[in-house]
């Protein structure tokens, strides 16, 4: 009875520590968001800007421009349709994940739908600078924005599904890294300022996070739904439609 009890407690320990963290990103990517708002818009203080353009223009070189170039793609909107469809209909092969078929896409078409939203409300040119055309305004960065949404949801799903602490660190380390390499290379490449691409992050991380708190109330009852409806043979459907 008491290690029935210790397991229960424990459960209870781990759903308390994942919402603690989670509100806590939620709230420092809220301060954060506002503060750049404040910063660029309010204030028109433009030094972070600076700051970070002078860095990647001191580190500029041919090398660099390609791979940053080939790194900015991974959160286009070209590869996130397709690797959120393609990530989806991986985890309809596995039935006790066919539930995050739907969370992909709904968290990246979401972000996506939002940061437009929000373009048009700050209504920010993109810079002047940029190495290559780029169509669309600028505050907060799309890249940024869903880029982090999309690999934040990969985190969340490293570490709530993988039971390695050594991996989970691993993986989730990888990604993070990730997300910081698709936000730099839009201000590498000048096709953002600074402040955009760190507004982009946390409007991303507040969005996934609202978005995993809403489906996980939802997942008990449409789960379930899901996985007997794709389960279902096609004899099975016809019998019971007639």
């Amino acid at each position: 009875m008491s290690e029935v009890f210790k397991k229960v407690i424990a459960v209870f320990t781990l759903i308390g520590l994942e919402l603690a963290v989670l509100a806590g990103v939620a709230v420092v990517s809220v301060f954060i968001f506002l503060y750049i708002a404040k910063l660029v818009f309010i204030d028109q203080n433009q030094a972070l800007d600076a700051v970070a353009f002078s860095f990647a223009e001191a580190h500029t070189t041919p090398a660099r421009t390609s791979f940053f170039k080939f790194v900015t793609f991974f959160a286009s909107k070209d590869f996130l349709i397709y690797g959120s469809l393609g990530l989806a209909a991986l985890f309809l092969v596995f039935k006790k994940h066919r539930w995050y078929a739907l969370k992909v896409p709904v968290i990246s078409a979401g972000s996506s739908a939002l940061n437009q939203g929000m373009k048009a409300w700050f209504n920010r040119p993109r810079p002047e600078t940029a190495f290559y055309e780029q169509s669309g305004l600028s505050f907060p960065s799309g890249h940024a924005m869903i880029g982090g949404a999309f690999y934040g949801l990969l985190i969340y799903l490293v570490w709530t599904n993988i039971r390695s602490l050594f991996w989970r660190w691993v993986l989730s380390g990888l990604l993070f890294i990730w997300i910081i390499l698709i936000g730099f290379s839009r201000i590498y490449l000048h096709v953002h300022y600074a402040s955009d691409v760190v507004a982009g992050w946390a409007a991303g991380f507040i969005f996934l996070i609202i978005s995993i708190l809403l489906l996980r109330r939802l997942e008990p009852k449409y789960a379930r739904k899901a996985t007997d409806v794709m389960d279902e043979s096609p004899v099975e459907s016809s019998h019971r439609n007639n």
